[in-house]
């Protein structure tokens, strides 16, 4: 399915394929552009290159993982404001979910995330850097 070039991209950072993919089918499904990255190191060179309307993160990647590619994403003035989301399979401890909003993140969730729960928080997300002025290719939610 091919999705206008007014949809959302999203940026998806996992090291499991099987979720990347899962999340993947999802969001196109109801409207989003996709791209995959493996670990963080791939996040922080797409970010750059495509800018995407909001990035759904991991935590625990190969190479650089999800803590290092929000600060190397928040210290560069062309990423800094796109708005990143964890998914992570870390117990939900309110030290981590702090720590992951204080770097950064405008939301945090525990896997399993069922994927009407990501929409909603991805659209908020969105929506709430349009609103505070950031820039946006797309709309605040998908076509």
């Amino acid at each position: 399915m091919t999705r206008s070039l007014t949809a959302p991209l999203i940026l998806i950072a996992d090291d499991s394929r099987d979720t990347r993919e899962m999340y993947a089918h999802y969001l196109s499904i109801v409207g989003y552009r996709v791209d995959t990255a493996e670990d963080g190191r791939e996040v922080a060179v797409k970010a750059r290159v495509s800018r995407p309307d909001a990035i759904l993160m991991d935590l625990n990647m190969p190479n650089v993982d999800g803590w290092g590619a929000m600060k190397e994403l928040q210290g560069n003035p062309q990423t800094a404001r796109i708005p990143v989301i964890v998914l992570t399979g870390h117990e939900l401890k309110d030290h981590l979910k702090r720590a992951a909003l204080a770097g950064g993140a405008c939301a945090f969730l525990v896997k399993p995330c069922l994927p009407e729960r990501l929409e909603r928080e991805l659209a908020a997300c969105i929506s709430a850097r349009l609103d505070a002025g950031g820039r946006s290719r797309g709309t605040a939610t998908p076509e």
